[in-house]
């Protein structure tokens, strides 16, 4: 799995080299690119808690472009700096707030798909995925590296955006269902494991003191 996802990832960067280039060559700003893409990603969580899953999902895929785009033109341009990955990140949580905000809406209000389990699911995914951010960051904070877990970003954004996009609400919102259900769990498994990471290493560091 881990073997398919890298690949998946050395295509994906292919393909997005052309943009790429052309960023490069404007001189667009790595900050600009990442904002950009944040505003994006609000939109489609608008179009999420609107129940128009499927256009959505696309929208979603689409923006993830900028994800990458930003810290590939900061590398090519040699303007990474602490600011722009602090802010990279500050905004990545603005992101992932507003696509499971508007999931948690859309579980809230539509008359069709309206269910509290659901809403209940969708806002302890919401939780779990900030968790999972919180915990590697604060990790790092003492020195660790807990880039540790089942779940990392990227694969949470693809599980938001693919199936969905090709599926929206078939089944009567059973894949929908299925696939934020399998982010939830996954997401609390992996600040888990972060947690474990850092208990155990923490251990073995006073031990040997």
């Amino acid at each position: 799995m881990q073997a398919l996802w890298s690949a998946i990832q050395k295509g994906y960067l292919r393909l997005i080299e052309p943009v790429a280039d052309w960023l490069v060559r404007l001189r667009v700003s790595p900050n600009t690119i990442t904002t950009v893409g944040t505003i994006c990603t609000i939109i489609s969580g608008g179009i999420f808690a609107s129940g128009h899953i499927r256009t959505a999902a696309w929208f979603f895929g689409l923006t993830a472009l900028f994800d990458v785009l930003d810290g590939t033109v900061a590398r090519r341009t040699g303007t990474s700096t602490l600011f722009g990955a602090f802010y990279d990140s500050t905004l990545d949580r603005v992101a992932d707030g507003a696509v499971l905000g508007g999931l948690v809406v859309f579980y809230a209000i539509n008359p069709v798909h309206q269910s509290d389990v659901m809403l209940v699911i969708t806002l302890a995914g919401l939780i779990g995925t900030f968790l999972t951010s919180y915990t590697r960051a604060r990790a790092e904070g003492l020195g660790l590296d807990a880039k540790v877990g089942l779940l990392q970003r990227p694969e949470r954004v693809t599980l938001l955006a693919a199936p969905q996009a090709f599926f929206g609400l078939a089944l009567n919102g059973w894949v929908l269902a299925f696939i934020v259900t399998l982010l939830s769990v996954t997401a609390w498994i992996t600040a888990v494991q972060r947690m474990l990471y850092v208990y155990r290493t923490t251990s073995q560091g006073e031990s040997t003191q």
